[in-house]
């Protein structure tokens, strides 16, 4: 979580490439966003919205990402099972052995080696999962931030909003919750640039994986 990411410099010329040819493809789903008078915007306030949450819940690359994480801590859940079931024979087995004899303390002393082995083994594989966690979503919002720049700057917007499109559940008050805080309580559909950055994400991602970095 707290190593920094840099791109290098062909990575970003490569984000640059894949923007710049994906953004006639884009403009086709946010032709909508350019300048006219139906969409009650002056040229000096032009507004657009993007919900970011559910870009990366949905999209196929990024979910992609999360379940090669998901895969290893399941793999490791394997590994500590067994590590598990190795002390608890050597717990058993200190049980045989009289108290004051030197098998006894010979068998205790490697009872408490491996249970901090196995502790500090845990911890570093939490840490270590939690950090390539915070790649996934560093890496993809410097994506998503770096397109949704590219689509507001071709159509002279000056502002985009994040929002959440997730529909209120009445039977869940968390779900109720966050709509009622929403920040933006309506919007008109054709100021939303969620479906072009999703489908950016898509051919970046299935195509090419992650972004280059040092």
């Amino acid at each position: 979580m707290n190593q920094t990411i840099a791109f290098t410099t062909q990575g970003v010329a490569d984000v640059r490439t894949i923007v710049l040819s994906a953004i006639a493809m884009a403009m086709t789903t946010v032709s909508v966003l350019a300048p006219t008078s139906a969409s009650g915007q002056d040229d000096g306030h032009r507004i657009a919205v993007v919900d970011v949450a559910y870009i990366f819940k949905n999209n196929k690359g990024i979910k992609q990402q999360v379940k090669a994480v998901e895969d290893n801590l399941k793999s490791f859940d394997s590994e500590l099972t067994a590590k598990r079931d190795e002390l608890k024979a050597a717990a058993e087995k200190l049980k045989t052995f009289q108290p004051s004899s030197p098998e006894y303390t010979a068998q205790e002393e490697r009872v408490a080696s491996m249970e901090s082995k196995l502790r500090l083994d845990m911890a570093r594989k939490r840490k270590e999962l939690a950090d390539r966690e915070a790649k996934i979503y560093f890496d993809n919002y410097k994506l998503i931030s770096q397109y949704v720049k590219a689509i507001a700057e071709h159509n002279n917007i000056n502002l985009v909003l994040r929002y959440n499109s997730e529909d209120m559940d009445l039977a869940q008050g968390e779900s109720v919750i966050r709509g009622v805080m929403r920040n933006i309580v309506y919007h008109d559909e054709k100021l939303d640039m969620t479906g072009a950055v999703m489908s950016y994400l898509d051919s970046k991602l299935m195509a090419g994986g992650t972004p280059n970095r040092q």
